[in-house]
């Protein structure tokens, strides 16, 4: 007994998580005991499983030991060490209570640092989506956003929702909802009295927790705070001409300026070039080091975009990671110049993130662009310009990208 007590105490103490336990109990309880299969239940369970034996704190159950059988042997034995059991038992879930916690204080951090820095809900909402898939891992997570003019939720994240219960849900929902089987949990988004959507989440296996459901409250305050931060911004920019954050112009002045281009290219009978550019892998940038990161590589390339143009030449963010040139007086083979020295200009570029992640290990981080070119041709109107440069953008994108790629009609 003594000997078996001892390799249990080494077992236990290889043990870091629930599974690990599961695994090296597991093996001990064969290897000792002839035991064929076993698991450990910390979910609440009816009290008389079989071949179960339940595991304490103060009086309180807080798992069970589940055998495919419990010999007198095993039972003696399990009466003697089930406190050291359930000792790391109550470790492994405090460690990971105490780690999702971590987690989501830090999903709330990085959210809120969208509500400083962004304001596009194109770009806002993935972003969102993503963090809380990787937070909520049991769950499917929807984000539905108000549509003003008709006052329906449309679906921002992600692409597609084909759950009939969850879309009833949402077209009537006043206040929180939980479904009759506890697998839906629906949140009204309200930021300052509005109503600016619906956060849900459906768990695919077990019902949703009180704690995930407190989590879900505080997600759906901070997420209705970055919407109507964004939609305020929105409504501001109508009126601006500037991207905030790199200075160029803003995708409808620059939509003003393609118009203001083209028709001065026909009356002139003068070249016009476009070129659309994508950083590539930017979602990894932000994913890795932070969103502070990946505005600092924005700004970087606007000021390199800005030094390689002549002072003419206009520049607008089209959007996320998305630039915009347009050259006017320039044929195609001298875009295609221009276009070479500004990929070779940011991939040989080192940018210096230690001030805006200085807990990174990696202090300096080198990125690429891709870019589309297209002249614009006599019977072009003004949305062909950056259509067609966008289709040379995706072809370079999709043919190894750190490239430039000529599109010819």
């Amino acid at each position: 007994m003594l000997n078996k007590i001892e390799k249990l105490s080494k077992v236990l103490g290889e043990s870091y998580n629930e599974k690990s336990l599961t695994s090296t109990l597991g093996a001990f309880f064969a290897e000792n005991f002839g035991v064929e299969s076993f698991s450990v239940i910390t979910k609440d369970e009816d009290s008389q499983i079989e071949n179960c034996y339940p595991v304490f704190k103060h009086k309180k159950r807080i798992a069970y030991l589940k055998f495919s059988q419990i010999t007198k042997d095993l039972n003696d034995f399990l009466e003697i060490t089930s406190p050291f059991i359930s000792l790391k038992i109550q470790n492994i879930l405090l460690s990971e209570k105490m780690q999702k916690n971590i987690d989501f204080h830090d999903t709330m951090k990085n959210i809120a640092k969208i509500i400083e820095t962004q304001y596009e809900l194109n770009y806002v909402i993935p972003i969102i989506g993503e963090m809380l898939d990787k937070f909520f891992t049991d769950y499917l997570i929807y984000i539905f956003l108000k549509d003003e003019p008709t006052s329906t939720n449309k679906l921002y994240w992600p692409s597609a929702c084909n759950d009939k219960k969850i879309l009833e849900t949402i077209e009537t929902i006043e206040k929180k909802e939980m479904s009759d089987d506890r697998l839906i949990y629906a949140l009204p988004l309200i930021s300052e009295s509005k109503n600016v959507g619906v956060l849900v989440a459906k768990s695919t296996e077990k019902e949703i927790s009180l704690k995930d459901r407190e989590y879900l409250n505080q997600l759906a305050t901070q997420i209705a705070t970055t919407i109507n931060r964004a939609n305020v911004y929105a409504e501001i920019l109508k009126h601006a001409t500037l991207d905030a954050l790199t200075g160029f112009y803003n995708r409808r002045q620059l939509e003003e300026r393609i118009k203001q281009e083209v028709s001065n290219a026909k009356r002139q009978n003068a070249p016009l070039c476009g070129i659309m550019t994508d950083i590539d892998f930017f979602k990894s940038v932000n994913d890795t080091y932070g969103h502070a990161t990946g505005d600092l590589v924005l700004k970087t390339i606007a000021k390199i975009i800005r030094g390689q143009l002549r002072e003419y030449d206009i520049a607008g963010r089209y959007g996320g990671e998305e630039f915009s040139i347009l050259l006017p007086f320039t044929k195609i083979n001298e875009a295609q110049m221009v276009a070479e020295r500004l990929r070779s200009a940011i991939e040989n570029k080192v940018i210096d993130i230690s001030k805006v992640n200085p807990e990174s290990g990696v202090k300096t981080i080198q990125i690429t662009i891709s870019l589309g070119i297209y002249e614009m041709q006599k019977d072009d109107n003004d949305e062909d310009l950056l259509k067609k440069a966008d289709k040379a953008l995706y072809q370079a994108k999709n043919t190894g990208r750190n490239k430039v790629v000529i599109h010819y009609e």
